[in-house]
C-alpha cells in the first residue's frame, strides 16, 4: 500500500470516529471511577473507614496550619505540619497507583516556608497543596461517595414470618402494588377493598422497618415513623367515610411520607451506585 493511500485511509477512519463521537456526545457521559483498590479502605471491607478518616485528618491539619500561620505560633505549626506530611504520604501507601498524583513539590514548599518562618508564604503554599487535593476531589469525590457510602439494598432481606423472608426488591414491589390497589379500589368505588389493602400495607411497612436497623443503629425503629403512622390512621378514617376528596388527599400524603421521602434519599443513590459499579459490557456499549 502506498503511503498516500495509507494516510487517506487513516484520515477516513479518524474522521468516521470523530463524526460518531460528535453524533453521540449528548447521549453518553464519561465518568472516571476510582481504582478498585480504594474499596478495601471503606466499609464493609474496612470497619474503621480508614480512607475517610485520613481525609478528615488532612482537612483538619490544613486548617490548623492556616490558623497558626496567621498567629505565627511555630511550635504548633511544626506539629501540625508533621501530622500533615504523615497523612499525605499515607494516600500513596494505601493506593500505590495514586502516588504520582501527590504534589510533593507543593508539600516541600510548604514545609520549607514553615521551617524558615516565612509566614507570608505559608498560606499561599498551603493553597497550592489544597489545589492539588481539589483536582482529585473534582474527579473522584462524588463518585467515590456513591460507590462506597451509598446504601446497598441488594443483599437485604425482609422477614415476612419467622420462617420466610423476601428480597428487598420483591417486598418493595409488593408495597407498591398495595398502594396502587388502594387507589384503584377508590377509583372504582370499592372502599372496603381499599381498606383491606391498607391493612396489608400497614403490616408490610412494619415488616420493612425491621430492615432499617442494618444501617440505622439508633435505639428506635426508624420506619414507619410517627408521621407515617398518623398518615395511615388518617387514611383509615377517611376510607370509612364518603369523602372522596379527603381520601385522595390522605392517600397522596401517605405516598409522599411513606414512599417518596425515603426513595428520594435511598433509591436514587442506590440505583446510581449500581449503574456506576456495573461492569462494562462491550455489546451494551455498541448498542449505545
Amino acid at each position: 500500500m502506498k503511503w498516500s493511500h495509507f494516510i487517506v485511509l487513516q484520515s477516513l477512519i479518524i474522521g468516521a470516529i470523530s463524526v460518531f463521537i460528535y453524533e453521540h456526545y449528548d447521549k453518553v457521559k464519561i465518568i472516571k471511577t476510582p481504582p478498585k483498590a480504594l474499596s478495601q479502605w471503606y466499609r464493609p471491607t474496612n470497619k474503621r473507614q480508614v480512607w475517610l478518616h485520613n481525609m478528615f485528618k488532612l482537612r483538619r491539619e490544613m486548617q490548623a496550619i492556616e490558623s497558626y500561620a496567621i498567629t505565627q505560633e511555630d511550635e504548633h505549626l511544626n506539629d501540625w505540619m508533621n501530622e500533615l506530611s504523615q497523612h499525605y504520604f499515607k494516600i500513596g501507601e494505601m493506593i500505590p497507583s495514586w502516588r504520582k498524583k501527590l504534589d510533593l513539590k507543593a508539600l516541600n514548599k510548604l514545609r520549607s516556608s514553615i521551617d524558615d518562618k516565612r509566614y507570608e508564604n505559608i498560606i499561599p503554599n498551603l493553597y497550592s497543596l489544597r489545589k492539588s487535593c481539589q483536582s482529585c476531589h473534582d474527579e473522584y469525590q462524588e463518585i467515590t461517595a456513591l460507590l462506597y457510602r451509598a446504601p446497598d439494598f441488594s443483599s437485604l432481606k425482609v422477614n415476612k414470618q419467622s420462617t420466610t423472608s423476601f428480597t428487598y426488591k420483591a417486598h418493595m414491589q409488593e408495597l407498591s402494588k398495595l398502594m396502587n390497589h388502594i387507589k384503584i379500589s377508590l377509583s372504582d368505588g370499592m372502599p372496603d377493598k381499599a381498606l383491606a389493602s391498607l391493612i396489608e400495607l400497614s403490616f408490610g411497612m412494619e415488616q420493612l422497618g425491621g430492615s432499617c436497623k442494618n444501617c440505622h443503629k439508633s435505639g428506635y425503629k426508624n420506619y414507619p415513623n410517627d408521621e407515617i403512622k398518623q398518615s395511615l390512621k388518617d387514611l383509615n378514617t377517611s376510607l370509612q367515610s364518603d369523602n372522596k376528596r379527603q381520601q385522595g388527599r390522605n392517600l397522596g400524603h401517605l405516598a409522599v411520607t411513606a414512599c417518596a421521602t425515603c426513595h428520594g434519599i435511598h433509591k436514587l443513590t442506590f440505583a446510581t451506585k449500581q449503574l456506576i459499579s456495573s461492569d462494562n459490557n462491550i455489546i451494551e456499549l455498541l448498542k449505545h
